[in-house]
């Protein structure tokens, strides 16, 4: 599969996912300066006129980061947009994506051809988000560029199928970009992702246990302490089901093994009932076990594209 030319000059096969509260300008940069796809969603920007300012600091900084590095230009940046009905800011923050020409837009619940048309009108490519093959055949057919197939164990809100299974019904019909995401945390894991199909490898969890993540020191911690078996799937906190921490669901006063059900209808993506929900209750997916310590994300990266060259070499013989 021939990718964007945009997403050619990547240093390791991986987009770094936006991490709802957590990403920021700083850990944009970082990723995209070590070689893979930095992102944040737009919502993360509050009040909705910080995110002139966030896209002029990203923009700047690996502009000079360019004419101070040609050997190793920096990879390009990603902005998630909530299409879903709930986000009524997406005209506004499409605007100024539109005005900084992001070279790549996520968008998450709910495929737009006008999102799709007004991303292609400024020269820029559009991943869409989805969990099954029915989601998948209508975002291409709304004008996405990609796919980002979210599968079983990925963090927020993922789905349950598994990636092989994912991925191969994707692979039956659709030859462009995909992205595939859960339990992604090791080189390992980014060549077998490419190995059952999928361009890319599209990884959260891992990098909200570096220094740059907008995330509290105790939700770091608590990224560094669980494991797989830590990580608890629900719609109660958004009207969508997604995977959290267990840890956070009990310092919460809740008992993760009897959490009711929420009712659909109640679906807050971007309003503050979902950012006190994100901001007590920890998102995370299943890939965690090997994240032993909180350190820079540049040698989170450094680490993934040791492993990745190492995984390549034993399989070459």
């Amino acid at each position: 599969m021939t990718l964007p030319a945009s997403l050619q000059r990547l240093q390791l096969p991986a987009i770094g996912s936006p991490l709802f509260i957590i990403s920021n300008p700083k850990l944009v940069i970082a990723q995209c300066t070590s070689g893979v796809v930095g992102s944040m969603p737009a919502l993360n920007a509050r009040p909705a006129e910080q995110l002139d300012e966030w896209l002029a600091e990203i923009t700047e900084t690996l502009a000079a980061w360019d004419r101070a590095h040609p050997q190793s230009p920096s990879a390009p940046f990603a902005i998630n947009q909530i299409v879903h009905k709930s986000n009524d800011r997406l005209e506004h923050d499409m605007a100024l994506c539109e005005k900084y020409k992001v070279p790549v837009v996520i968008t998450s619940l709910g495929a737009r051809t006008e999102v799709n048309d007004a991303v292609h009108r400024w020269g820029g490519i559009v991943l869409h988000d989805i969990i099954n093959d029915t989601f998948a055949r209508k975002a291409v057919d709304k004008g996405a560029d990609g796919l980002i197939a979210v599968a079983a164990g990925a963090g927020g809100h993922a789905g349950t199928l598994s990636p092989f299974a994912l991925v191969q019904e994707i692979r039956r019909w659709f030859d462009g970009p995909v992205a595939l995401s859960g339990a992604i945390a090791t080189g390992g894991a980014i060549l077998a992702a490419q190995a059952m199909g999928a361009d890319l490898a599209y990884i959260g969890s891992a990098f909200i246990a570096t220094h740059e993540a907008r995330a509290t020191e105790a939700y770091k911690q608590m990224i560094v302490d669980s494991r797989a078996g830590d990580i608890v799937y629900s719609n109660l906190f958004t009207g969508v089901h997604g995977n959290y921490l267990r840890g956070s669901i009990v310092n919460a006063g809740l008992d993760p093994d009897r959490l009711p059900q929420s009712d659909p209808s109640k679906m807050d993506f971007g309003g503050a009932g979902a950012k006190k929900a994100w901001k007590d209750i920890w998102g995370s997916g299943q890939g965690i076990g090997v994240v032993d310590g909180v350190v820079p994300a540049a040698e989170l990266v450094a680490r993934l594209k040791r492993e990745y060259a190492e995984a390549r070499a034993r399989l070459l013989g």
